[in-house]
């Protein structure tokens, strides 16, 4: 089961609320509503819940790609936050309880995207230390760590938060 709100405000409301299955397509009223320059005060939020199972990896990170096309971000940026999603969603699937439940929010408020992967783990993760050696022949474990770098070098942060509803790990990125 796959639960989906979203509340666009200005720029890509019709992607936001668009189905994963269906393509995010807008037709201008006017061929210069194709050239202004998106508001730079443009703010969006979706907000997804999901039974952590491989097969709501693929479906989220297509939801989350589809609001992204309907906000001014740069394909770059777009690309961090859809491997970030990947990573992380694939983390809560391979660490969370049976039963329990996952939610992935995206936020974009003026020139910063906030993602947010949660559950009701008890126990956060582990930020690696990107200065520490890595074993050549582990299998996995380095889906924290490639998140974080790319969120570094694309001039943003990974933080996790860990409450009495659960732990959530964030990517605040600038938008580009």
């Amino acid at each position: 089961m796959l639960t989906t709100v979203a509340f666009p405000a200005q720029a890509g409301a019709a992607a936001a609320a668009a189905p994963a299955s269906a393509p995010a397509v807008a037709t201008p009223a006017s061929p210069r509503a194709v050239a202004a320059p998106a508001s730079p005060r443009v703010r969006g939020f979706a907000h997804w819940v999901a039974e952590p199972t491989p097969a709501a990896v693929p479906i989220l990170r297509a939801r989350v790609r589809a609001v992204l096309a309907g906000w001014p971000v740069s394909a770059e940026v777009a690309d961090v936050l859809l491997m970030a999603v990947s990573e992380l969603a694939g983390n809560v699937v391979q660490h969370a309880a049976a039963g329990g439940r996952m939610r992935v929010g995206l936020a974009f408020d003026g020139g910063r995207l906030r993602l947010e992967v949660a559950d009701r783990g008890a126990r956060p993760p582990l930020l690696p230390d990107p200065a520490a050696e890595v074993d050549p022949d582990a299998e996995s474990g380095r889906g924290l760590l490639i998140v974080q770098l790319l969120a570094a070098e694309a001039g943003g942060e990974l933080r996790v938060v860990a409450d009495e509803f659960g732990t959530a790990v964030r990517v605040f990125l600038p938008v580009t």
